[in-house]
């Protein structure tokens, strides 16, 4: 018989860990390291071991353990789960706003609330609470029966077992979206690569295929999360009156509702929430493919009611697709500056992601057998904000009988010289180097670039012109120009003849870790080149150092140190350097040693917009000061600076324990240390 002590320990470990669940799944405000979170969930397990009689379905022990299932259990929704009717431009929302003004006449001709919530890229659930306990789960299904899910959704660590505080209804349905983050998704997705299994194709069906588990110890593994949108079946208690307010008393029960919901007066407004997230999208943790506007006034929405199998209160905003279907062409392929033979899909233009795509990357030969692509397949191409579109999938029921395997050249498509493919590496590589005239346009491209020598007005098509007629075969011939031969190029008039020839003189004061960068060596990124320029403080020193001593800079590992000493060993390359020196240019060396600034050691991140700064601004000073600026969140990152519309990024810095600074507190910190923006 257990004692009132242990009773109170066991009660007192459960209020802890819900507690804790609550404040990291549905606040993002985590109180407390995972290793107490783990020591307690341990005491909690080891008490009810030995008092199996206290054992409660809903304590947080009991999140997984059932046996597998044969198969789901069809469930009846009490109140429909129904769709939403969709707008695509701002005329279908002008419409969509007279509706109502129409419907509910001049007693409501002052502009309408809306709630607005982002679209949830995932699979809409339903939980069922009685007596604030979670009683079951179920899918959508057709609106009307959907799937009982429950063990399943048992395993999400931000769908409470039992809802917290008091107020809520004896009977209270609960709806939203499972989904999976992207970093969830990325993992799994590397998981399975690494372990040879199937990947998936996009979040959504990570998400779907993971609740669709009959073990639930598999769903326990996959990241998921479920965010609320509104309630269905509720009796024996009162909800206010607004859909803002509901969602407010949700996460007060402990249930997550999304950051992003916001209320606004007037279509105009819901505009304004359209174009802002829209702006934001990829920055956030999650994809949604558009923004539901809801009347927030809930007899408002009554007095609305429903036709067919949608509400006429709601409509659902979308995004352009940033999937779609097309047909795969031809394959061509592309040399990179440093050889990279990359084959390109050469698609059926598609509208996807707002703008039309006919190109998509295929990345390598082990992408292609992976997805198991042939010319003339039907395929799923996707292009998410900037990303470059890439193929993800192929629609196999509907590949045809000539379908062709893709073949990769025996020599260079450019030069025609030899083709290597490293043993540890999937990439295929012409060993023509500045033979090859692809590898030369965009060697020169990089070099040019803003982030480079900053060369402006060297852009493509002049590069391709330069490059063609022989005018030049390296970057260190750019400073050999002459007006005349600039002159007798196709479309090349006297003023840019000479704004070309003022870059190209101004360009020649630069910067140490800039001309590292800009030579284009392997895997020689601006922030290592910034660390090589610190550490050995000139050209001279840098050039000279062997492979050991490259490897005591912080940003150079063996493949980096090797790549390094290839290229000061190579006579052809140092040719172009001492060509560029000659030519005239030049750079301070670095006099400041690492070990003497404020940040040394540190390693900081920079997310979201910037007022005062863009992000490349506050990366250099971050740079200045000794820091390594990383492109991802770690256990290693030691601050993330983070204005408006920081993502996936920020949640990471939260998960992690990471110290978080706006961009006010960051511009102080420069202040501090001496540095004014």
């Amino acid at each position: 018989m257990p004692t009132p002590a242990v009773e109170r320990e066991i009660e007192s470990l459960r209020e802890r860990l819900d507690s804790w669940n609550y404040q990291y799944h549905v606040l993002d405000q985590p109180t407390v390291p995972d290793a107490e979170y783990d020591r307690c969930m341990q005491r909690l397990r080891e008490l009810e071991e030995a008092n199996p009689q206290l054992l409660r379905e809903d304590s947080p022990t009991q999140r997984v353990g059932a046996t597998p299932l044969e198969r789901f259990r069809q469930v009846s929704h009490e109140v429909p789960m129904l769709s939403l009717d969709n707008a695509f431009n701002e005329q279908d929302m002008l419409d969509f706003n007279r509706r109502l003004q129409d419907r509910l006449g001049a007693a409501e001709a002052e502009p309408l609330e809306f709630a607005c919530e982002p679209k949830l890229d995932g699979i809409a659930v339903s939980l069922l609470y009685r007596g604030g306990v979670l009683e079951r789960a179920a899918t959508r299904g057709d609106g009307t029966t959907g799937e009982d899910i429950t063990l399943n959704v048992r395993t999400i660590a931000s769908v409470p077992l039992r809802l917290r505080g008091t107020g809520y209804p004896d009977t209270l349905e609960v709806r939203g979206e499972i989904y999976m983050p992207r970093a969830g998704f990325e993992q799994l997705n590397a998981r399975a690569r690494a372990s040879g299994e199937k990947t998936f194709v996009n979040p959504r069906n990570a998400a779907a295929g993971s609740l669709r588990q009959l073990d639930a110890k598999i769903t326990a593994q996959r990241p998921l999360q479920m965010c609320c949108y509104s309630v269905g079946q509720v009796a024996g208690g009162v909800l206010p009156g607004r859909h803002s307010e509901v969602l407010e008393c949700l996460q007060r029960w402990g249930l997550r509702i999304n950051a992003q919901s916001k209320v606004v007066r007037g279509i105009e407004a819901c505009d304004d929430y359209y174009r802002d997230l829209a702006s934001r999208r990829q920055d956030l943790p999650y994809d949604i493919d558009g923004i539901v506007f809801k009347v927030n006034d809930l007899e408002l929405q009554r007095r609305l009611g429903f036709v067919s199998r949608a509400p006429r209160w709601a409509i659902a905003r979308k995004f352009p697709a940033q999937e779609e279907v097309t047909l795969l062409l031809d394959v061509e392929f592309q040399v990179g500056r440093t050889g990279a033979v990359t084959p390109v899909a050469r698609l059926e233009p598609v509208f996807v992601g707002g703008v039309t795509v006919s190109n998509a990357t295929l990345h390598n030969s082990d992408e292609i057998e992976r997805l198991g692509v042939r010319i003339g397949d039907t395929v799923i191409v996707r292009r998410a904000g900037d990303v470059i579109p890439q193929v993800v999938s192929v629609v196999m029921d509907r590949r045809p009988a000539n379908a062709r395997a893709i073949v990769f050249p025996d020599s260079c498509p450019v030069c025609g010289s030899e083709v290597e493919r490293a043993p540890d590496e999937a990439v295929l590589r012409c060993m023509g180097g500045l033979v090859c005239a692809a590898q030369q346009k965009a060697a020169i491209r990089h070099f040019a670039s803003r982030r480079a020598m900053d060369i402006e007005g060297l852009g493509d098509k002049l590069v391709e012109q330069l490059v063609d007629e022989g005018l030049v075969t390296n970057v260190a011939s750019l400073y050999k120009l002459q007006r005349e031969s600039l002159l007798a190029l196709e479309r090349m008039g006297e003023k840019s003849a000479d704004n070309l020839l003022a870059a190209l003189e101004a360009s020649k004061k630069t910067s140490l870790p800039r001309f590292i960068f800009a030579l284009g060596i392997r895997e020689v990124g601006e922030a290592t080149a910034l660390a090589l320029a610190r550490h050995f403080g000139n050209w001279e020193a840098l050039a000279s150092a062997s492979e050991e001593q490259l490897l005591d800079v912080s940003d150079v590992g063996p493949v980096v140190a090797d790549h390094l000493r290839q290229f000061f060993d190579s006579t052809s390359s140092m040719a172009v350097v001492n060509e560029l020196r000659a030519a005239g240019v030049s750079w301070p060396d670095i006099e400041v040693e690492s070990a003497d600034l404020p940040l040394d050691g540190q390693t900081w991140v920079v997310t979201g917009k910037l007022e005062l700064m863009g992000r490349d601004a506050a990366k250099g000073h971050l740079q200045a000061l000794g820091a390594k600026v990383a492109g991802s969140v770690s256990a290693k990152t030691t601050r993330v600076v983070a204005g408006p519309g920081a993502g996936s990024k920020l949640g990471k810095a939260r998960e992690l324990g990471v110290e978080v600074i706006d961009e006010a507190a960051f511009v102080a910190l420069l202040a501090s240390y001496g540095v004014s923006v």
